[in-house]
């Protein structure tokens, strides 16, 4: 008898980071249009399109806040910054 290991495809994107568990959240604040956050996402998280960035936005305001990414700290320094950079109000990196 013979066994055969499968292994699934990894995905990226928002919330599914691979390895790792640093939080990438972005803060709702009164300076910031839904439209300005769901193309700063698009623009800077992998698997984000305009329209999941419209999601997000919408949680942002709704919750006060959202993760927007997750996984590996080296890359979550990095999507950190480019969105600090793009004006969104950021939360610390917060390690999960």
């Amino acid at each position: 008898m013979s066994t055969t290991t499968v292994e699934l495809p990894k995905t990226s994107g928002p919330d599914s980071g691979l390895g790792g568990n640093w939080l990438v959240i972005v803060r709702n604040d009164d300076h910031n249009t839904f439209e300005h956050v769901a193309r700063s996402l698009a623009r800077t998280i992998p698997g984000v399109d305009y329209d999941r960035g419209m999601g997000l936005a919408n949680e942002i305001h709704n919750r006060g806040l959202a993760i927007v990414w997750s996984g590996h700290r080296e890359a979550a320094e990095h999507y950190w910054e480019q969105l600090a950079t793009a004006g969104l109000t950021m939360a610390p990196l917060e390690e999960h």
